[in-house]
């Protein structure tokens, strides 16, 4: 038998397995840099097929080697952590933890690596692998600036010369993995500020410094300034998600503040992103006499993919899939920190369809989030496959 057919086969009679999995993960998740459960979940998992998973001195996440010791080594990663949202699904494997569900589809993508680490350890038995592979799970990706940092310092990457992961798209049907060269998400950074004044009373607003007013102010003006003052190809998008300020109407309170994110599609922008945000807070709320207290938190650059990466993840999708598995995806605003990675090293990052065809779309961060569960098998088969590919 080829690799190929020891993958396809091996995940052939794996797959119910890999779907129970998933629905114990996703019916117990866990937040960022807690996912103690499903870190020893997972390396149970690995162990059944003679693997020998090293824990993350975080405490959360783990790795696991497989194949000859020369060599490149290849690694392949998945993320562990769930999201503070509401499951509002009516699935029997709905989240049993009040407020956590796995809204970003973490379950599927570890399910999918875990059925790749089956299959290319059982490569390893009847074949042999002819470079070493390199298993990640990583915790706290959902947290800005994202696990990926700690993972780097503690050296997981030592001795790698290609990375790949999977993203779920509900947006594309599964057996599709969608593909690009070059960015395919976007910079992402928190912005916080809280505004102090002089409040008073409503009937005399001459006599504060018009908190509220000032409030607003920042609020349309700094989306409107940003969009001159970027190059408009960076794609910057500044949106506000939380604002307070006051309890009465008939009261100018003392302070207030706004909380929002910051996104752009260019590398080059986002390193000067923090100096001009800072700038034009200052500018705009000059002429109202307040003062502002800014936490800018910088999250994660862009995801980049290397061409050559990108080139043997597109080649792994058509041994999987056929011709007809690839699909043209388009470069988003969202923040993923396996940036980071490919930061250090090349790599790639694909999109895994998990919509079934001609039923309904979801978005992800969304407590009511359902997944094609056929898509983790698919995902297998091609983390498995790029994984043999090897760095060619």
């Amino acid at each position: 038998m080829s690799v190929h057919d020891v993958i396809a086969h091996t995940i052939e009679v794996i797959t119910p397995d890999l779907i129970e999995l998933r629905r114990d993960l996703h019916a117990f998740p866990e937040l960022s840099w807690q996912e103690h459960r499903t870190t020893d979940v997972v390396a149970a998992q690995l162990e059944k097929s003679g693997l020998a998973p090293e824990r993350l001195g975080s405490g959360t996440g783990l790795t696991c080697d497989l194949g000859p010791d020369k060599g490149p080594i290849v690694a392949l990663r998945a993320d562990l952590d769930a999201l503070p949202v509401l499951d509002t699904t009516q699935d029997p494997w709905r989240s049993r933890q009040p407020g956590i569900a796995h809204a970003c589809g973490h379950d599927v993508h570890v399910a999918a690596l875990v059925g790749a680490a089956h299959a290319l350890a059982r490569v390893e038995e009847t074949i042999g692998l002819r470079h070493r592979v390199r298993l990640l799970f990583q915790p706290a990706e959902e947290v800005m600036p994202g696990g990926a940092l700690r993972v780097l310092r503690e050296g997981a990457l030592q001795g790698v010369s290609r990375i790949y992961a999977l993203h779920c798209d509900p947006s594309l049907d599964v057996g599709q993995v969608g593909l690009r060269e070059g960015p395919i998400t976007g910079a992402s950074d928190h912005i916080h500020v809280v505004l102090s004044g002089r409040g008073g009373h409503t009937s005399r607003p001459h006599l504060t410094e018009d908190l509220t007013y000032a409030l607003g102010s920042l609020i349309t003006q700094m989306p409107a300034v940003l969009s001159r003052r970027f190059d408009p190809r960076a794609g910057a998008s500044l949106v506000w998600g939380q604002v307070s300020a006051g309890n009465a109407a008939n009261v100018i309170p003392s302070v207030g503040e706004l909380t929002g994110t910051l996104r752009m599609l260019d590398a080059a922008a986002w390193h000067e992103a923090e100096r001009l945000v800072r700038g034009l807070i200052a500018d705009i709320i000059e002429p109202f006499g307040v003062s502002a207290e800014v936490t800018y938190t910088r999250g994660v650059p862009p995801v980049v993919n290397d061409f050559a990466a990108t080139q043997t993840f597109r080649q792994a999708v058509a041994q999987t899939l056929g011709p007809a598995g690839t699909a043209t995806t388009l470069q988003s605003l969202g923040g993923e920190d396996f940036a980071w990675y490919v930061e250090s090293i090349p790599g790639a990052m694909g999109r895994l369809g998990t919509r079934t065809p001609d039923g309904p779309t979801y978005d992800l961060h969304q407590g009511n989030l359902r997944v094609d569960e056929r898509a983790i098998a698919v995902g297998a088969r091609v983390l498995a496959a790029a994984a043999s590919l090897g760095a060619n």
